[in-house]
């Protein structure tokens, strides 16, 4: 009864499923019918169980009739982060019918690229639940040490932070859209069920509040940084497994989000002379150094036989398939300069019929390419806009940091580098910063992240989504650098006060979960 009860709340009440159909806890891990009874009886299984969770958090299942270990699309954190964080912004151009509805926002809540965001992103969040309680029995039984079992469960505190904050950035609004963030955040998830009492107890949650979720979100984070053992150099290099260094480097991006400068720095600056800048921009992203460069702090690693496949992998539909091309829009912006390394054919840029596409992620056989979800970049670039956002501004601190990650890119940085004199503002410095930021993260699924935060901020305001130009192929003169070609953005912006928005809450959720009957984003 207690396996039954486990598996259906998994599929039906966590993870915002409308049918009862069993999910065995394991399917997506190496071992693939193990128990949850059985799971944590000896110290190998739970290590499979980790790293299950690690799977589920790189392929997803995607729909309920997906049963292939294999058959997810990379919700959320394999593929599905990058791509729809770009599709949400102004940045890439989607050329298909596969993220259409994001693109040009015209879902609804029965879209399966938002549904299943949800979805997969509350099953991940089950699983890690079930590991740390799973793994908390293991301990007191014995069966691993304390720190064995600390070194799970931070990882697994690691994964469940992110995973709601991710879902939070898409269906809630921003830390700042109300005083002291008491809109509606999303429901935070810490039970591994195991009892028809806690079923009962789950379906009846209601959301928590935005100031609630960043709470539990930095508090699971302040865990993780404490219990798991690796800072992912000290004993081997490591990136596709949650270091300490990982839960400080996602606490400054938490940080951003709420505008709390100050802490955006003091977090980030634990990890000076841990990590650093790579001096050619693309090597983070070459195939043999993604796992193990100096800058990389977390990314999500695949194989040939363990990843979102055709229908997603991330080589697959943006180079193999050139689904989804850069946007006209930056690419012809006046501050990405001509010359940039970054905007090197064959290297960083992929061109195809004259459309430009990003070439950070090359391997179209295997589809091995790892998914970055955060880099010591970021870190550099959240301390320098905390910088010069703090009242009493740090302006050239904030431009150091802006050109050590700008210059590795120019190609004469003694005279092409921001100074002070040009950047001698607060907005100024901010308003390179994020432009900055913008072709760093290029494809990389940071570009929605940053439209969410700067709803009506004090120094680089954007209201809404932004307009687009057309869901087609541009036109290949977009792409030709120095002639008059004219942007046109039929697809139209779309301002904050409108409930498009936010995504909207799954109608599966709505019609499972009775703590949200009538709960979903106004509008929807």
């Amino acid at each position: 009864m207690k396996n039954i009860i486990k598996t259906i709340l998994l599929s039906v009440v966590v993870l915002g499923m409308s049918s009862c159909t069993e999910e065995k806890i394991l399917d997506l891990t190496p071992i693939n019918n193990i128990s949850d009874k059985d799971a944590f009886t000896t110290p190998s299984l739970i290590e499979s169980y980790m790293n299950g969770v690690y799977n589920a958090a790189a392929i997803g299942q995607y729909n309920a009739a997906s049963t292939s270990p294999n058959g997810g699309r990379g919700y959320i954190w394999g593929a599905a982060f990058v791509e729809q964080g770009e599709a949400r912004g102004e940045d890439i151009v989607n050329m298909a019918t596969f993220y259409q509805l994001t693109y040009t926002a015209t879902y609804d809540p029965t879209t399966a690229n938002n549904v299943y965001y949800w979805v997969d992103g509350y099953r991940l969040i089950g699983r890690c639940n079930l590991m740390i309680e799973g793994t908390t029995d293991a301990v007191a039984k014995g069966i691993i040490t304390k720190a064995v079992g600390d070194n799970y469960i931070g990882q697994a505190k690691f994964l469940r932070a992110i995973t709601h904050f991710e879902i939070l950035t898409n269906f809630a609004r921003p830390y700042n859209f109300t005083a002291g963030a008491t809109h509606p955040g999303i429901i935070y998830r810490e039970v591994g069920v195991n009892t028809a009492a806690e079923v009962a107890s789950e379906q009846v949650k209601p959301r928590n509040t935005v100031a609630e979720c960043y709470a539990k979100v930095l508090a699971d984070l302040d865990d993780a940084e404490k219990l798991i053992t690796s800072n992912g150099f000290a004993g081997g290099r490591v990136v596709s497994k949650a270091t300490k260094s990982a839960a400080i480097a996602f606490k400054t991006r938490v940080y951003l989000q709420k505008r709390d400068w100050a802490n955006v720095i003091a977090e980030g600056t634990k990890l000076n002379g841990l990590y650093t800048l790579t001096a050619d921009p693309a090597t983070p992203f070459i195939l043999a150094n993604n796992l193990s460069n100096t800058e990389s702090i977390f990314s999500i690693a695949h194989s040939a036989t363990m990843n979102p496949q055709t229908n997603a992998a991330l080589a697959s539909i943006l180079k193999n398939r050139a689904l989804v091309a850069i946007s006209p829009i930056l690419w012809r912006d006046p501050q990405w300069l001509a010359d940039d390394k970054r905007r090197e054919d064959g290297k960083m840029i992929y061109t195809s019929a004259g459309i430009k596409y990003t070439n950070k992620y090359t391997d179209v056989t295997n589809m091995t390419d790892a998914a970055p979800v955060i880099r010591y970049a970021e870190v550099v670039l959240n301390m320098a806009e905390a910088q010069a956002r703090l009242s009493v501004a740090n302006l050239p601190t904030a431009l150091t940091l802006l050109n050590s990650v700008r210059n590795r890119s120019l190609a004469s940085p003694a005279t092409q580098a921001y100074t002070i004199a040009g950047l001698g503002t607060q907005k100024l410095m901010v308003d390179a910063i994020l432009k900055e930021r913008r072709i760093e993260f290029l494809q990389e699924g940071r570009r929605w992240a940053d439209i969410h935060r700067l709803q009506g901020d004090d120094l680089a305001p954007i209201d809404g989504i932004p307009a687009k130009v057309a869901n087609a192929t541009p036109a290949v003169a977009a792409y030709v650098l120095g002639n008059s070609y004219v942007i046109t953005t039929p697809v139209a912006a779309i301002p904050s006060a409108d409930f498009k928005f936010l995504w909207p809450i799954p109608q599966t959720e709505i019609n499972t979960n009775p703590g949200l009957e009538g709960k979903n984003n106004p509008g929807w």
